[in-house]
């Protein structure tokens, strides 16, 4: 008893401790054509951001407090949404609610974009920055509404490929006899 041999048929290797992840961070939930789509939404959000705050003087500036509040929420929002995806809130959100929030976010932040870049295109002076900003800003909005269409093209496809092959009602199936059949 002494060597301790009764001991190591009974017990459990120890448990391995879970791998820690650098700063939380991965992008096993991130794959392929999302990740980048998701990257050139914030590079084009953030450079519109940049070129519209480099805009010296402007002659009508509502339209350019418009374009600056909705080009940096749409920075601050695809961070945030890519930020959920690359860290463990996607797993504490779980899988469904973070794609309904993608699902939904991405167009209204797009729709935003592209009005605020039309809006400022309509009253910008026209100096090379302010045009910058728009490009960027349509830019953006062509990033958002492509992953939205790629988002919508794929779902679409995943239902045509889920429906059964003999869809028609048919009255031997079994949900479509009554629930007390009487003899």
């Amino acid at each position: 008893m002494e060597n301790g041999a009764v001991y190591n048929e009974t017990t459990e290797p120890e448990a391995k401790a879970p791998r820690r992840r650098p700063f939380g961070c991965t992008l096993q939930h991130l794959r392929g054509w999302r990740l980048a789509a998701k990257v050139v939404q914030a590079i084009f959000s953030f450079v519109a951001v940049v070129c519209e705050e480099i805009v010296d003087d402007c002659i009508y500036c509502s339209g350019l407090y418009f374009f600056e509040f909705i080009s940096c929420s749409a920075f601050l929002l695809s961070l945030l949404i890519l930020c959920v995806y690359c860290t463990d809130m996607y797993e504490s959100l779980g899988k469904e609610k973070v794609q309904k929030l993608n699902f939904w976010a991405v167009p209204a932040i797009g729709a935003w974009f592209l009005l605020a870049s039309i809006v400022f295109s309509a009253t910008c002076s026209g100096s090379a920055v302010e045009r910058a900003a728009c490009v960027f800003g349509f830019f953006a909005t062509f990033a958002f509404a492509a992953e939205f269409g790629t988002e919508l093209f794929l779902r679409r496809k995943q239902n045509v490929d889920g429906c059964s092959e003999n869809p028609g009602n048919t009255q031997s199936a079994t949900e479509n006899q009554p629930l007390n059949k009487q003899s």
